[in-house]
């Protein structure tokens, strides 16, 4: 249904309708209850190569490395992606994990906000390690983790998304 003028007709109906009776002008809107991103969790096939790849070649600080308190022998490492937010992983020796796959509930991608001249730096350091990747808008860049997880770095400022607030 999705892919046919019909069904897309529908879809950006339902958009309207769902937008219409659930988003309020920010002047409405009630605070939120949540103080913020504490940290976003994902799966890693090989803490060291997490590590390379997200501190060395990201530039994003290894800010601990502790056991994982809910599965002996497995690590939670943490690091800082800026503004107060951790991105966090588990490894999980010992279980056999199938490859990434997206699936209902689970993730899409992860979108990290960087300043403009570090966002070209990135995707300059992402073609130097040879990391596929593709450049959308001229300020996101798309790429997969080393465990296969889709990663977007985005040089819009936090709240924004192609010139449009969402904050």
């Amino acid at each position: 249904m999705g892919d046919t003028p019909t069904g897309l007709a529908a879809l950006a109906a339902a958009r309207r309708r769902i937008r219409d009776e659930h988003l309020r002008p920010a002047s409405e809107r009630p605070p939120s209850t949540a103080r913020g991103l504490h940290h976003t969790a994902l799966i890693s096939g090989d803490v060291e190569r997490t590590v390379r790849f997200y501190q060395d070649l990201l530039g994003f600080p290894l800010t601990e490395l502790i056991e994982n308190r809910d599965y002996p022998g497995s690590s939670h490492f943490f690091f800082d992606i800026g503004n107060g937010n951790l991105l966090a992983f588990f490894d999980l020796p010992g279980l056999d994990l199938g490859p990434y796959a997206e699936v209902l509930g689970g993730l899409h991608h992860l979108a990290i906000s960087v300043e403009p001249d570090r966002w070209a730096e990135l995707v300059r350091r992402l073609t130097d390690a040879g990391v596929e990747h593709a450049v959308h808008s001229g300020v996101s860049v798309y790429f997969r983790d080393p465990d296969g997880a889709r990663v977007e770095l985005i040089a819009d400022p936090l709240g924004e998304m192609y010139g449009t607030t969402v904050l």
